[in-house]
């Protein structure tokens, strides 16, 4: 037999097993000379290859030994470079011996040697030392027409030795490739046997031409004989070498007699689907084969043996390459190795570590200490052991999870010597896992998980605690329900005790009662003698009667008639004794409920008898208390029921209305960028339009997008530049942009070409689209207010709302915000909580004391310098209020800087705190408080022009609180230069002070669903209260301070206008300007002369009346001559009022005219909603007007729909305060 196996490594068989072991080629009998069969089955762990020649003369031979070259080289992946270890093919020389007879009769086969190595290549030798064996031969599938003998071969054919479709699962793990003319069979492994199975032999007299090893699993067919020699396969004490002892004896002296018999055996043995399921096929005897011959099959022993052996043997390969590996790193000088060489996830690996060589080399102790990814997944510590291997080998096994791109690790004696690599750490490339982008994705999406995870335990302890806090309600309110049982019970006891004292059975020759004896249900008849009273001449007697001091009113009626069985005028009725009574209360009438004139009420006692069965006793009063009890906790629980469905309808309103103004807010810069969908959600691919026809790009040929995220700060960075491309049927172009999970706003510029040029920034501003839903929030800012005036507790103007209602609106945006303002002596201290005792501090030669507590919800500091400058009983009005506030500034700065404050924003309002602005510049900005930026609101430019002019100069973002406004004085000289920073921004209102839901003076709650009714019921109310005649007419309603800015000009001519189109007006104001003042009482007097029941001026200020009339009016009118913002117009179409304004500052930038400010409303992503004019005079007013009244005589249905549309439209702080955030980032930038 010629045996050729290509070698990758020694075959020896001390590489596989530990000890001495038999070797065989389990033997299949059979001869079928027109079919091939193709085996092949790798040996992945050992690389070694078998390739099996067997020729006719193959027993002639003697066996040689052969030795196989090991690779000098096999350093470890990642330290130094690998050195591939070549394949090597092996050629095997059979010979065969007859009887002693030697001869030869080879079969070469080519060899293959390495270019450029002088290596041998090795041989294997096939003989017999000592045993002689029948024969061996494989099994074949054609003959070859040879002179000496038969040649056999397997190879790859459609007409295989098995039917292809019984052994297709078979070839997904077994490859069978074509090989040369010889018999050729290439295994990976080899098998070694149990003494049981050495009984398997091939006798000698039998003449088998080829014994086939078809695989460890299969069917396998011998014939045992105790007079001939067995198949062994002896495995040499050399670790190089592999000895086969194979001795054959006649064999070819029944080969063509048993052929024809094994062919049609062959095709009756039972195909296996895969090698897993040989074990639990039962075995097929073929025909014709004697008793002696038997099937090894479903042996679990055998299984188990199998991979006991198989384990070993990858056991032994293991240590071979440790070996190997220690050797050669340890040569090397490395310190260290790990196994195996490839590292791929989700596996075990051995890392090595050589202590001789490093920092460690006289430590007791070795510790590993490590994590993944760049030391950002999965930490680990673990001990290392002393190892076997030559060299201070330590090992340890780390677990590779399957998220892991790397390993990174060092060692350390478990205290304060490490072994780091040089400060550059260890760390192992794995091999087909993650990447670093997939990672962070995964790790994103682990956050997030880990985010729904907290969120849902943090609800579910609210809800938990909330459930605690509803229990131990429900305990304290069911305490109280009782006590309040109790009390009632207590007192109706009391009034009955008073009853009965009253109440008799009987009184002679007036009233009585037959029976005597009666209780509750009772029907009875009760006596009256008519003539002991004032109806002794009525026409009719009637009994009006109720029971226990009439506790229900009215319960008996019945008209008396006249006694036949009494003498004198007596005359009766019959009776029922209503439920429960326990004392019949009644009276005597001339007439039925209704048209009685004259009554016998026993004067004005009435008349009272006990129902003698009905007495209570202990058990009545305490059934009485248990439903007293049972009734109050019904009405409480409806009471509770219906204030928490009113509390979750104000949640879900405001909600609601936060998404149509984020969406107004996403949707109003539409005509520049927008994007599809347009709420972005972390994760997604966006679709990006921009229209460069509304920008400095226009005209431009080309577009480029740049991109990045979460305020240019993300991890990713600057995207590349993208061109952008035009969409169909119109001028937008169009982009899209995958989100990262990480990502919480999108930020965009664009440019005319990839390297630059001309750029649109939004003035600055950029462009920004926030995302939902991504694991990372947007960082919170911290801004500190400095102001003079805070409502409700310092409030003179417009001034003090701003600065609680943002402060609340931006602190609602998850920002931390505070507010520094002075402490009055005429603070109103009763809208503080938890007021208390900060600090105190010294500047400017004086001990400042700091306060804190909580106004609206918002942190507040209290400035209260020892000097007395803000103990003087108002804010405003003072000679020195300049060096007041002056004061005040530079204390609230050093106040921040003493306190350790690292403020992201400064927010300083007017002239009174405008000083911040410079101060912080010149005295802080560079001692302490670096990180801050200054913003600078000008609420008003009538006051303090030069202080503005300054702290507009000094400042980094402006703000006035109007876009209208702010071209309006765009022509000052204080804010003319500085136009590059100044921006308008609306004022809002607070929804929840201005919420007619929940407003406690209005008669009605009502929302846009209700409007109608609720206005209606107000405006009944309204009237009622001023007198004014109840009438469907149309109502204008004017609030104002009386000043000129207010046009008050225009509020008479508006007055008599009003009443001439039949309708009514109440204004509700005063003026600081006695003359004004007095003008206006003139005003009235005459009104309420001439037109009374249709006018009424109220000259003071009266808070719950503000709240009825704007929701009482149909329209509120606004005539002011200029006014930077406004809220009057704001809150009144909160209240479902429609605002008639003059177009001026804030008035023109929120009031949208209905018969021609569609376009203009529309690109503010709004309707028209209201009427306004354009003159100052009574001309303008008039066009306005009438339109207004006009309309509400002539379209009751049009008019309340824009009642309700007005309502449904949005001027709270939402939209205000996230101008406000993109102007704060715009100063930090």
């Amino acid at each position: 037999m010629e045996v050729t196996l290509p070698l990758q490594r020694s075959p020896s068989c001390r590489t596989v097993f530990s000890e001495r072991t038999q070797f065989r080629i389990k033997p299949f009998l059979g001869f079928l000379p027109t079919q091939s069969f193709n085996w092949k089955r790798d040996h992945v762990a050992a690389n070694i290859t078998y390739r099996i020649t067997a020729s006719a003369d193959f027993s002639r031979r003697r066996p040689r030994r052969i030795s196989t070259p090991r690779s000098n080289d096999s350093t470890p992946r990642g330290f130094t470079p690998r050195t591939q270890v070549p394949t090597t093919s092996i050629q095997r020389r059979g010979q065969k011996n007859n009887e002693k007879k030697k001869g030869t009769g080879p079969s070469p086969a080519p060899e293959f040697t390495i270019p450029g190595s002088n290596t041998e290549t090795p041989q294997l030798k096939t003989g017999s030392d000592e045993e002689e064996v029948s024969g061996v031969n494989l099994v074949v599938a054609k003959a070859e027409a040879e002179s000496d003998g038969i040649g056999l071969e397997v190879a790859s054919t459609s007409e295989s030795l098995f039917d292809e479709d019984k052994i297709s699962q078979f070839e997904e793990t077994v490859r069978m490739p074509e090989v040369d003319e010889r018999i050729l069979v290439e295994s990976k492994d080899a098998e070694g046997i149990t003494e049981s199975e050495e009984k398997a032999f091939v006798s000698g007299d039998v003449d088998v031409s080829v014994y086939g090893r078809v695989v460890e699993e299969k069917q396998i067919y011998t014939k045992s004989s105790d007079d001939e020699g067995g198949e062994n396969i002896e495995k040499e004490e050399s670790v190089e070498e592999i000895e086969i002892s194979k001795v054959g004896n006649n064999a070819s002296r029944e080969t063509e007699s048993r052929n024809e018999t094994i062919s049609k055996t062959v095709d009756k043995v039972e195909s296996i689907n895969s090698v897993d399921d040989f074990h639990k096929r039962p075995s097929v005897k073929p025909e014709g084969v004697d008793e002696g011959y038997y099937s090894i099959s479903e042996d679990k022993k055998k299984a188990d043996n199998f991979l006991k052996l198989k384990l070993e043997s990858e056991e032994i390969l293991r240590k071979e390459a440790l070996d190997r590996l220690a050797s050669d790193n340890f040569k090397k000088g490395h310190k260290l190795f790990y196994y195996p060489e490839i590292v791929e996830p989700d596996q075990d690996i051995e890392i090595f570590f050589n202590r001789s060589f490093s920092t460690l080399k006289f430590e007791p102790d070795v510790i590993i200490m490590g994590a993944f990814n760049d030391w950002k997944w999965k930490s680990f510590a673990i001990n290392l052991s002393k190892t076997q291997l030559n060299g201070d080998w330590w090992s340890c096994k780390v677990y590779v999870p399957r998220e892991a791109y790397k390993i990174d690790f060092v060692f350390y004696n478990g205290n304060d010597v490490y072994e780091n690599n040089d400060e550059q750490d260890f760390c192992i490339t794995v091999e087909g896992g993650m990447d670093g982008f997939d990672f962070e994705n995964f790790l994103l999406e682990e956050k997030r998980k880990e985010q729904e995870e907290v969120m849902r335990r943090k609800a579910e302890r609210e809800r938990q605690v909330e459930e605690q806090r509803r229990i131990e309600a429900e305990i304290v309110e069911s305490e109280a329900d009782r006590a309040q049982a109790k009390e009632e019970v207590a007192k109706r006891r009391g009034m009955l005790q008073e009853l009965l004292k009253d109440a008799v059975t009987s009184f002679v020759n007036v009233w009585h009662i037959e029976p005597t004896e009666f209780g509750a249900n009772d029907r009875v008849r009760l006596y009256y003698n008519r003539s002991s009273g004032p109806l002794s001449h009525a026409k009719e007697i009637w009994v009006h009667g109720g029971h226990n001091h009439w506790k229900d009113g009215r319960s008996i009626v019945s008209k008396l008639i006249k006694s036949e069985s009494k003498d004198g005028d007596w005359c009766c009725a019959d009776v029922v004794v209503p439920d429960q009574a326990v004392v019949l209360d009644w009276v005597f009438a001339d007439g039925p409920p209704g048209q009685a004139v004259v009554y016998d009420n026993n004067h004005l006692q009435d008349f009272h008898a006990i129902v003698p069965k009905s007495i209570p006793g202990e058990l009545y009063w305490v059934e009485e208390e248990q439903q007293i009890y049972k009734n109050l906790q019904a009405e409480r629980r409806l009471r509770e029921e219906a204030l928490r469905a009113k509390a979750e309808k104000t949640v879900r309103l405001k909600e609601e209305t936060k998404e149509r103004t984020l969406k107004t807010f996403l949707l109003s810069q539409k005509h520049i960028i927008y994007t599809d969908p347009i709420d972005v959600h972390a994760g997604s691919t966006v679709t990006v339009f921009y229209n460069p026809a509304n920008t400095v790009l226009k005209g431009k040929s080309e577009i480029w997008l740049r991109c990045s995220f979460n305020r240019w700060t993300h991890r990713m960075g600057l995207l590349p530049p993208q061109k952008m491309i035009p969409i169909e049927n119109g001028s937008h172009l169009k982009a899209t942009v995958k989100v990262p999970l990480d990502a919480y706003m999108m930020d965009f510029v664009f440019s005319e070409r990839e390297d630059g040029g001309i750029f649109d920034n939004k003035n600055g501003m950029d462009y920004h689209v926030p995302v939902f839903g991504g694991v990372v929030k947007e960082p919170p800012m911290h801004i500190v207010h400095i102001a003079v005036e805070m409502a409700p507790i310092a409030k003179v103007g417009g001034l003090g709302d701003v600065v609680t209602s943002l402060s609340r609106a931006v602190q609602d945006m998850n920002h931390n915000v505070d507010i520094i303002l002075p402490k009055y002596d005429c603070l109103k201290h009763s809208n503080v909580k938890d007021l208390q005792f900060h600090k105190s501090y010294f500047w400017g030669g004086t001990e400042i004391k700091v306060w804190t507590g909580k106004v609206e919800g918002v942190s507040v500091y209290f400035l209260e310098p020892q000097n007395g400058l803000f103990w003087v009983g108002c804010i405003y009005g003072r000679a020195n209020d300049g060096e007041r506030f002056g004061f005040f500034c530079h204390a609230a700065l050093e106040f921040l800087l003493q306190s350790g404050f690292h403020p992201d924003i400064i927010h300083c309002h007017d002239w009174s705190s405008a000083p911040v602005a410079w101060l912080f510049k010149e005295h802080y900005m560079h001692y302490g408080l670096s990180k801050a930026r200054v913003v600078f609101t000008i609420h008003n430019l009538e006051f303090g022009a030069n202080l503005i002019r300054k702290a507009m100069e000094f400042s980094d973002k402006a703000t006035t609180v109007s876009p209208t406004y702010t071209q309006e004085v765009s022509g000052n000289s204080a804010v003319a230069p500085y136009l590059f920073k100044f921006h308008g921004i609306l004022n809002g209102i607070d929804p929840d002070i201005w919420d007619p839901y929940n407003d406690k003076f209005l008669p009605v709650p009502y929302t846009s669903e209700n409007v109608v009714e609720g206005k209606r019921a107000a405006k009944e109310a309204l009237q009622e209260r001023l007198g004014l005649e109840k009438s469907d007419l149309p109502l204008v309603g004017i609030i104002t301070r009386l000043t000129h800015q207010k046009g008050i000009h225009l509020i008479k001519h508006a007055i008599w206008r009003t009443l001439e189109r039949s309708g009514q007006v109440v204004l509700l104001g005063s003026a600081p300007d006695p003359r004004i003042q007095n003008d206006f009482l003139s005003l009235a007097n005459q009104l309420h002369s001439s037109h009374g029941h249709r006018a009424n001026l109220c000259l003071t200020y009266d808070e719950p009346l503000s709240h009825l009339i704007y929701a009482g009016a149909d329209f509120i009118l606004v005539p002011s001559i200029f006014e930077p913002c406004g809220l009057t117009q704001l809150t009144a179409m909160r209240y479902g009022s429609i605002p008639v304004v003059r177009k001026t500052g804030g008035l023109y930038d929120t009031v949208f005219d209905v018969d021609h400010d569609l376009e203009r409303a529309q690109a503010c992503g709004l309707e028209p909603n209201g009427f306004n004019f354009d003159g100052a005079d009574g001309a303008g007013v008039d066009y306005a007007l009438n339109r207004a009244i006009s309309a509400w005589y002539d379209g009751r249905e049009w008019f309340d729909s824009l009642c309700k549309r007005v309502m449904e439209q949005d001027w709270s702080w939402n939209r205000p305060a996230l101008d406000y955030l993109e102007l704060y980032h715009s100063a930090r930038k």
